[in-house]
């Protein structure tokens, strides 16, 4: 959502004034930014963007209020085509400086101009924020960038571990995908330990190896999901009984569930397709396979799938378990 609502925006520069894209630190949200103005000037070569740290802006900003001259500061946000601004929770309680950043933003928006902004959570949560300026943010569209899921963390380890030449097995990549799940930079630490081990211990890199140079990070990410506790969020998301997914009936209503404890617990925790399945009503790892794909495919296409007594948003009803599971945590 986050990235189609930027591709939007370049292509209708200035209609959809400000998008603010959410999300906790390390999922990228600085990277899309980069994105952006990559894409911008690309696709319309001569405008004028500029992407600002929120600390930056403020530092510029009293530099010229104490010395250097507002005229001119104004004159180099104002008069851009696009402004980026990353990190605005940063603004929180700096009234003078927030009260600034409103209004370039309206000074922008009277020219057509386009602005975008990121902050680490939704604009209406951040305390001290200022009413002003929140409203600005409100008035124009909100994404949220959500924390990478199994198949893009293992992308990114893949695109990592390729471009060092470095020979991983596939068990390893799926390895560290499964295990250092918080942000991409947390991968990118991985990947150098894994680098740093190989090259100091003079073997290759293999799950052994993997498994004993990152076993203090794994322990750092806290206590891992187990089979069970991707049972127990599933029955509690949806108020099945406890234990029905482990049992051979195949209704719709057991069986949607049951596909997207799979997918879970396929993403969530180190288990392997056969032990999956096994718990989950002695599917063969195949059924495995084949329910993450289908569940893959409800996500991709925003399906609304019968769980339990109700039809759910496929998207909606990972994130309520996921919410359960890192409650639980």
């Amino acid at each position: 959502m986050a990235r189609a609502a930027a591709e939007m925006v370049v292509s209708r520069l200035g209609e959809i004034s400000p998008l603010v894209i959410h999300g906790p630190s390390g999922t990228g949200k600085t990277h899309l930014l980069e994105g952006i103005v990559a894409l911008v000037r690309k696709q319309h070569p001569g405008i004028s963007a500029m992407l600002v740290p929120a600390e930056q802006f403020t530092t510029t900003f009293l530099q010229a209020l104490h010395g250097s001259g507002l005229p001119g500061f104004r004159r180099s946000y104002r008069g851009l085509d696009i402004l980026l601004v990353d990190d605005v929770q940063f603004f929180a309680g700096k009234r003078a400086t927030a009260v600034e950043l409103q209004q370039t933003f309206d000074a922008l928006r009277r020219q057509g101009r386009q602005v975008i902004c990121t902050c680490d959570r939704e604009p209406e949560t951040i305390e001290d924020l200022g009413a002003d300026l929140l409203g600005r943010l409100e008035g124009g569209m909100s994404v949220r960038l959500s924390p990478a899921e199994f198949d893009v963390r293992r992308g990114i380890v893949a695109a990592l571990v390729n471009r060092r030449g470095l020979e991983c097995d596939e068990v390893v990549l799926d390895y560290v995908a499964t295990h250092l799940t918080r942000n991409a930079r947390e991968l990118t630490g991985g990947v150098n330990r894994l680098e740093a081990t190989s090259h100091m211990l003079g073997l290759p890199v293999s799950l052994e190896l993997a498994e004993e140079a990152l076993a203090d990070l794994v322990r750092a990410g806290g206590r891992g999901v187990r089979l069970a506790d991707i049972e127990r969020a599933v029955c509690a998301a949806f108020g099945l009984e406890q234990g029905c997914l482990q049992t051979p009936h195949r209704s719709r209503a057991v069986n949607h569930p049951r596909m997207l404890a799979m997918f879970l617990a396929r993403k969530h925790t180190p288990a392997a397709l056969a032990e999956i399945g096994s718990y989950f009503g002695r599917r063969s790892h195949s059924t495995v396979i084949a329910a993450r794909k289908t569940v893959s495919g409800w996500l991709a296409s925003r399906t609304r799938v019968q769980l339990a007594d109700a039809t759910w948003d496929a998207e909606e009803a990972v994130r309520r378990v996921e919410e359960l599971l890192r409650a639980a945590g």
